[in-house]
């Protein structure tokens, strides 16, 4: 049997402001994102197997991504914490809003590349991380493909 690819989706709300940079998304703004992950794997042919005919089961997928990114991220601003916004996450934190600080500059291509790190941990071993897409508007997004990542 050969290897199938399914895609789950996801969505969350998630502020961010990206220090230094010489635009408008230099200021605090949040966005509607929407994630798309694709795992590859053979469908299970053990017909004995309450998940016979399955890569991975969507609800199993849906529990991992929803635990390592959509949980984390919804409703929360993000700022990399090597930069002085550590000092506005600070002070957000004081006042009770969720902030998360990471060691990247919070862009698409960074943040997609931390989902894919989380994401890859945590799938069963007979299942592989195919690609990830993060849309942060309804005309930009970031993609992560495994056979890009490959190591040399």
């Amino acid at each position: 049997m050969g290897n199938i690819r399914i895609t789950k989706q996801f969505s969350f709300e998630t502020g961010h402001a990206l220090y230094g940079y010489d635009g408008k998304c230099k200021n605090v703004h949040g966005h509607s994102y929407k994630l798309s992950v694709t795992v590859i794997g053979k469908p299970i042919s053990d017909s004995g197997n309450v998940k016979f005919g399955m890569v991975i089961d969507f609800g199993d997928l849906k529990k991992i991504v929803k635990t390592e990114i959509v949980d984390v991220f919804d409703h929360a601003t993000v700022f990399n914490k090597n930069t002085p916004h550590v000092e506005l996450a600070k002070e957000l934190q004081v006042r009770g809003h969720n902030v998360l600080l990471v060691d990247y500059q919070p862009t698409s291509e960074m943040m997609v590349i931390d989902f894919a790190d989380k994401i890859k941990s945590l799938l069963p071993s007979h299942i592989a991380l195919h690609s990830l897409k993060l849309q942060e508007t309804d005309t930009s997004f970031a993609e992560w493909y495994a056979s890009d990542n490959k190591p040399l």
